[in-house]
């Protein structure tokens, strides 16, 4: 698919003025403390990078990679921990970095299964949120941006891992 072809969605303009928003209010939230960031593989990697490089506080990174979709564009449902965090969480101030809330079922479980292991406080920040595709109740503590019912690539979300590499938010069409 040709990528001149794909509708753009979010510019990298538009990303990068959002994603330095997001820091500063995660700054100030945080204020005082030390965060533990762990981002979700692969999708959250370049929103993770930029958005770490404009918080004021001091941040430790850690990945997860959790898998629910394959190379399809539509959740299964079955969540699968591919790669687990390699710290204890256990007492520190967590903040869950995610590309994109779809149906929620994904990060409802992976939310449920890092409260499990005792965080001082777990917060989620996406860059996408598709609240008319929910199926269970969520809702991220930061928000990027909320987007309509569409299938998006570019900025690290993928479509069978290709399109990660685009500057953009950009619409698949089908």
């Amino acid at each position: 698919m040709a990528e001149e072809t794909m509708e753009v969605l979010l510019s990298a303009k538009q990303i990068e003025e959002r994603i330095k928003e997001l820091a500063e209010a995660i700054s100030e939230d945080y204020r005082g403390n030390k965060i533990l960031v762990i981002g979700v593989l692969k999708g959250a990697v370049i929103f993770l990078s930029d958005l770490v490089r404009h918080l004021t506080i001091p941040v430790e990174i850690d990945f997860m990679a959790v898998s629910s979709y394959g190379a399809d564009t539509n959740s299964s449902g079955v969540v699968r921990i591919l790669k687990d965090l390699e710290q204890s969480i256990t007492d520190k101030e967590v903040l869950i970095v995610e590309d994109i809330i779809d149906t929620g079922l994904t990060l409802t479980y992976l939310y449920e299964n890092l409260l499990r292991r005792g965080p001082k406080s777990l917060k989620v920040v996406t860059l996408l949120d598709k609240p008319d595709r929910r199926q269970v109740s969520f809702n991220p503590d930061y928000c990027g941006f909320k987007i309509p019912d569409r299938f998006v690539i570019g900025y690290g979300l993928d479509f069978d891992e290709n399109y990660r590499h685009l500057a953009d938010l950009r619409v698949l069409k089908q």
